[in-house]
């Protein structure tokens, strides 16, 4: 009897297990492998598996329209990682003064992230839209000169874009940074404070430095949502106008679905993966490095 709880208190989790990590590998793993395999074919609407070697990322990287889906995508994701952490550093230094009704601020700035980014992406074209939104309800007000048409001007619509995205997504990063101050040895911070170093300054050289490890995991979890946002701009522009709002996803949705061009596509899904993929691996290196 004893034996038999051995081994069921050794295997069962296990088996519990099993079948989850069986549909990972399988749908995970199984796919980006089969996506790979695509990428090296000539493809068109249906799988062929006819070896053609890297002709698709050739094509790829002489393709202009994706090299301005790449500029988009830097724009797009260095401003909204830098607005992101400055604003969720701000507001989670807010929060951390042990403020009243802390609860219902963190509530109230954490609920974007509980829309989806189509919800979110509808409801700021809505605002931004120069016939229904922000610049109407001023010109109605009486402000006739005001104008804010952004969401149609080219040059300026890949920001629209960042503000929806800034604003879902700021929360999140104050929770990761609030739970970050709240970790901080404040011992250090009240020697400081008997040495005369104000607060700002303490804030500056003393508890923003000790929140590294936070802002870096940040850094990767908004790369990650930077790369591969779609549905946030197929809302609000759906990659216009023209192509100026164009990212790295609907390019590869485009090419994948709309023309035809299976292999195309999967080439341009394999680059996506493997710029995640450069920021990931030494983050998982750095942290399975610490575990040891």
């Amino acid at each position: 009897m004893k034996s038999k709880l051995n081994f069921l208190e050794h295997y069962l989790p296990k088996i519990v297990l099993a079948p989850t990590f069986l549909i990972m590998i399988i749908f995970i793993y199984g796919f980006i492998a089969w996506n790979f395999i695509l990428s090296l074919t000539n493809s068109k609407l249906l799988p062929i598996y006819t070896f053609s070697g890297f002709k698709q990322y050739y094509a790829l990287f002489d393709s202009g329209k994706w090299w301005l889906a790449m500029e988009n995508l830097f724009i797009f994701s260095s401003l909204f990682i830098s607005f992101c952490l400055a604003i969720g550093l701000l507001l989670a230094i807010f929060i951390d003064q042990k403020i009243k009704f802390e609860g219902f601020f963190r509530t109230i700035y954490l609920y974007p992230m509980a829309l989806s980014f189509i919800a979110t992406g509808t409801v700021w074209q809505w605002m931004l839209n120069p016939g229904l939104g922000l610049e109407k309800l001023l010109i109605d007000l009486g402000f006739s000169n005001f104008t804010f048409d952004w969401l149609v001007d080219s040059e300026m619509a890949i920001y629209t874009i960042i503000i929806a995205a800034v604003w879902q997504s700021c929360g999140f990063v104050m929770i990761l940074l609030l739970a970050g101050l709240r970790g901080v040895n404040y011992e250090v911070v009240n020697a400081a404070k008997i040495d005369g170093a104000s607060m700002p300054l303490i804030y500056w050289k003393i508890i923003i430095p000790q929140l590294g490890p936070v802002f870096f995991s940040s850094i990767i979890i908004l790369l990650h949502i930077a790369i591969k946002t779609f549905d946030l701009v197929i809302a609000m522009t759906k990659g216009g106008p023209g192509f100026s709002t164009i990212l790295p996803s609907m390019f590869m949705y485009d090419y994948s679905f709309a023309r035809n061009k299976l292999a195309f596509g999967a080439s341009s899904g394999m680059m996506m993966l493997f710029f995640v993929m450069i920021f990931v691996v030494p983050y998982l290196y750095i942290e399975l490095r610490k575990k040891n």
